[in-house]
């Protein structure tokens, strides 16, 4: 028997999705553009059917950039800021611990320091502050800097009572921020957030875009009002750290996001600061800087030093111009992320374990782990890897020892995260986030009764569905399609992620040809040999190692990449799932 006929046909892993397509504006498109028509499908599919706003896509400019003025209240924050400038009154950027916080503090003090500012950068503690313009950090940050304007970047739009508590002690605050909105927010001398503009390009801005868009009008103000502190300033310098804020935000890569992004890639790959110079060796990124890499090498890194201790090590990484200096902080940004894992790891094998305890799949729909000494730095991670595992809402509690817990939550698509825990407010102490990812704190005594009203409240909404992840297929095409102009051209999409992913491609009654291997730790990793006529292409599906592969004909959904080992630059398959051909 063959290493196909010992195992079972089985269904795919995920749900497969097809993207709907008007063909006749695709084949338009195709033509006007003169690009293959699976390429003007996608595009089509993604709301660029007419050839200005494709051709536009693809080519994104900086001059396409808008007016930073656009913004609420940014008039009001350059006036101040150039005032600030003129009489060198202390200027503090007070920012957060996340990639986006970090990035964004480093680029508006360093040009405001570019500018001539007395200016000082102050990053709050995740373990004694928590998120944002605490009144405890604020305090802090008052007594240590006495500055005379502080602006927030990536936090403050809800920290009334902190925002007035500055007032009183006669500092000006300018927030800058994206997150929503409540009810009761803060009332700074400006008020900077693109969530309450009516522009949807500038809505998606994670907070280093915000940060960019105010340094942008301080620039041009200052041009008007004190044109030494603009001389020579070019922002292009400092694209790279919005490159880095925005996809480790995971924000939207369409609009002003991905123009800048598309352009800060290109710094980061070829005119690098120090400190990313070095954070890229020791994390042993060569060539061109992808958002891949941002997301899952460079940005987990920098996230590491909030995560165990102080964001302000990632920050002296990107604002230090010393190569020596440099390399130490990069080493120890990578040690810390090393012990991240290891930390994370740990407590993933405690959670899964909890969890499986009592694990039901036709009873549980909400998943709750909670566990004494868990690191609150990692919970959140940890979240998402419970979500992975079991495709159902995950909660992570870590209990301090001392009656109290503090939790992240994951969620899946159709279940607002904050929805539930609105519904389990009364077993809460305090609760916010968005629909996918929240957080909370909880006594301890109270962590059953919410397992088992977040599991209730979760079975209402999932009991009956397929929790499979779902996955896109952009477009069907016949093995043959799949060369070089394809991929070439497919390239033009970048940067792909959140809200513009990486194009998945179908293909229907695709041969097995050879042998199968099962390769990486545990065979984890499957590489095939595909065949359909006379095309032959080498595939291979992380994670497909341990599937089941029918003796007979497969249908394939795949990413299309550059096989770079060694240099042989050959066109590969990524498989994202497979499953027996049908008809």
């Amino acid at each position: 028997m063959n290493d196909r006929e010992t195992l079972a046909p089985v269904p795919p892993l995920k749900r497969w999705v097809d993207v709907d397509v008007d063909e006749p504006a695709a084949a338009a498109l195709s033509s006007a553009l003169q690009i293959p028509l699976p390429l003007a499908r996608i595009l089509v599919s993604r709301g660029y059917d007419q050839p200005e706003a494709a051709a536009s896509f693809l080519t994104p400019r900086l001059s396409e950039v808008g007016d930073p003025f656009l913004l609420p209240d940014m008039k009001l924050a350059a006036a101040r800021l150039v005032v600030a400038l003129r009489e060198k009154q202390k200027i503090v950027v007070f920012g957060d611990y996340d990639v986006d916080g970090v990035t964004s503090t480093a680029l508006l003090s360093t040009v405001l320091i570019r500018m001539g500012g007395n200016v000082a950068a102050f990053l709050p503690s995740r373990f004694e502050d928590g998120y944002g313009l605490t009144s405890g950090a604020l305090e802090r940050c008052i007594a240590q800097h006495k500055p005379a304007v502080i602006v927030t970047v990536d936090c403050g739009t809800n920290s009334a009572e902190s925002v007035a508590a500055a007032a009183e002690a006669g500092v000006d605050v300018i927030v800058t921020d994206h997150h929503e909105p409540a009810e009761e927010r803060a009332q700074p001398l400006a008020l900077i957030n693109p969530m309450l503009s009516d522009s949807e390009s500038i809505r998606m801005l994670a907070g280093v875009g915000v940060a960019f868009k105010l340094c942008h009008a301080l620039i041009k103000q200052a041009r008007e009002d004190l044109p030494a502190a603009a001389e020579g300033v070019d922002l292009q310098e400092w694209l790279d750290l919005v490159a880095l804020g925005t996809v480790a935000d995971v924000a939207q890569l369409k609009g002003e996001n991905r123009i800048l992004v598309r352009h800060g890639l290109t710094w980061l790959s070829q005119r690098a600061r120090p400190g990313v110079a070095a954070l890229k060796q020791v994390a042993k990124v060569k060539g061109d800087v992808e958002a891949y890499h941002i997301g899952f090498v460079l940005g987990p890194r920098i996230n590491a030093a909030g995560r165990l201790a102080s964001g302000h090590t990632a920050l002296d990484l990107l604002v230090s111009d010393a190569p020596d200096v440099c390399r130490t902080l990069a080493q120890e940004l990578d040690d810390a992320n090393r012990e991240r894992r290891e930390i994370e790891d740990a407590i993933r094998v405690e959670a899964q374990a909890q969890v499986d305890v009592l694990f039901d799949e036709e009873a549980i729909f909400g998943v709750v782990a909670a566990g004494a000494g868990w690191h609150v730095g990692t919970i959140g991670i940890v979240a998402s890897r419970l979500v992975s595992t079991y495709h159902r809402p995950s909660i992570v509690i870590a209990l301090d020892g001392e009656g109290g817990g503090r939790a992240s939550g994951r969620s899946v698509e159709g279940v607002n995260l904050v929805e539930m825990l609105d519904a389990c407010e009364d077993l809460l102490e305090t609760h916010g986030g968005h629909a996918m990812a929240a957080g909370l704190n909880i006594r301890a005594d109270k962590v059953e009764a919410f397992r088992e009203r977040f599991n209730a409240l979760c079975s209402a909404q999932l009991k009956g569905t397929d929790l499979r992840p779902a996955q896109r297929v952009d477009a069907w095409i016949a093995l043959g399609e799949v060369d070089r102009e394809l991929f070439d051209q497919s390239q033009r999409l970048r940067p792909c992620g959140m809200g513009n992913p990486k194009p998945v491609w179908g293909a229907r009654h695709v041969q097995i040809a050879g042998k199968p291997r099962r390769v990486g730790k545990d065979g984890a990793h499957l590489k095939l040999l595909l065949a359909a006529g006379r095309t032959q292409l080498d595939a291979i599906g992380f994670g497909l190692g341990p599937c089941k592969l029918p003796d007979g004909p497969i249908d394939i959904v795949f990413e299309i990449a550059e096989d770079t080992y060694r240099g042989h630059g050959q066109l590969q398959l990524i498989l994202k799932d497979l499953a027996l051909s049908q008809g």
